[in-house]
């Protein structure tokens, strides 16, 4: 009995998608096509909540250089301070209050875990010279 055999076809090993983690903020879209945008300076946050998740994304990024440049000038400290054992675990949109393009003040209310707790503030922005804006917060409970 005579056996025909065929060449073997061998596929080319199928090459791995790099998938980029999704953004920090915790929407699903990559980094740079969510926050980066903001944090390069190729657009503004269009919303108090989109400045919200964006500054999210600075702190567990450490950019201060964002952080200061979309705080308020009359609130705005002088520089950040990290605190280097602290690492951000997720970010919680509660709720928002105004906001929008068609609003000059809004509030987002927020949740921001970390590895040991929670951050839980009502932050404020408003809008200066067209761009929104962290003025600041009240801690929740």
């Amino acid at each position: 009995m005579s056996r025909r055999s065929s060449p073997s076809r061998r596929r080319p090993p199928s090459a791995a998608v790099a998938r980029e983690p999704s953004c920090p903020c915790g929407l699903p879209e990559a980094f740079e096509g969510c926050c980066g945008r903001f944090h390069r300076g190729e657009a503004a946050a269009p919303t108090a909540e989109a400045l919200m998740r964006s500054r999210y994304s600075a702190f567990v990024r450490r950019d201060e250089a964002y952080l200061l440049r979309t705080w308020h000038p009359r609130t705005r400290p002088g520089r950040v301070d990290f605190d280097p054992g602290l690492r951000w675990t997720g970010l919680e949109i509660l709720a928002t209050g105004d906001g929008t393009a068609f609003h000059t003040a809004g509030t987002v209310t927020f949740r921001a875990s970390f590895q040991g707790g929670a951050l839980h503030e009502r932050s404020r922005f408003e809008r200066v010279d067209g761009a929104w804006v962290y003025v600041d917060g009240d801690f929740a409970d």
